[in-house]
Order: C-alpha cells, then sequence, then structure tokens
C-alpha cells in the first residue's frame, strides 16, 4: 500500500505545475480531499467557503448555498465536500 501512496504522491507533485491556480479548480464528482474538507461529515460553512467551495463552485457556490439551506437546511444529505447550508441565524 506505501508504494502505490508514494506514486500517488510523486506523480500529484509532478502534475502540480499543469493544473490551475488561484483558485486550484478540481473536478466535482472526485472528492479530491487534499484540497479541503470537512471532518467528520461535518459540514461547516466557513470552512467550506475558504476550501474546497470556490475551488469546485467557482461563483455558484454561494447560490447553491442558498438552495442547500432551502432544501436541506439540516444537512442531511453531506460528505467531505458537500455544499454546506447557512448557518442557523444567517440569512441570505
Amino acid at each position: 500500500m506505501e508504494k502505490h501512496m508514494k506514486w500517488m504522491r510523486e506523480f500529484y507533485k509532478y502534475m502540480g505545475p499543469y493544473v490551475s491556480k488561484y483558485p486550484r479548480e478540481a473536478y466535482v464528482n472526485y472528492r479530491d480531499l487534499d484540497i479541503g474538507m470537512n471532518l467528520k461529515n461535518s459540514t461547516i460553512f466557513s470552512n467550506a467557503s475558504c476550501s474546497f467551495g470556490l475551488k469546485y463552485f467557482k461563483d455558484n457556490f454561494d447560490r447553491l448555498v442558498k438552495v442547500k439551506s432551502k432544501v436541506d437546511p439540516s444537512n442531511f444529505f453531506r460528505h467531505e465536500q458537500s455544499i454546506p447550508p447557512l448557518p442557523k441565524g444567517k440569512k441570505e
């Protein structure tokens, strides 16, 4: 296993100069946990917006947060990089 992890890290480092920057973007159907995640599936708005949210969704992130807040305010559907609802008490 360590051999494969080493290969992946080397490949990741090799490809680094060829990926987008400012922000580094990601493919939405592949969870690149290196660009950020919420621990223990507890999606936190500030963590998501600062780390992976803008990288995956760019200018659409704020709009998607508003939709998530209306459709799933209790954040039932979540994973390490899911869009969070707005914090309780915070309005659009």
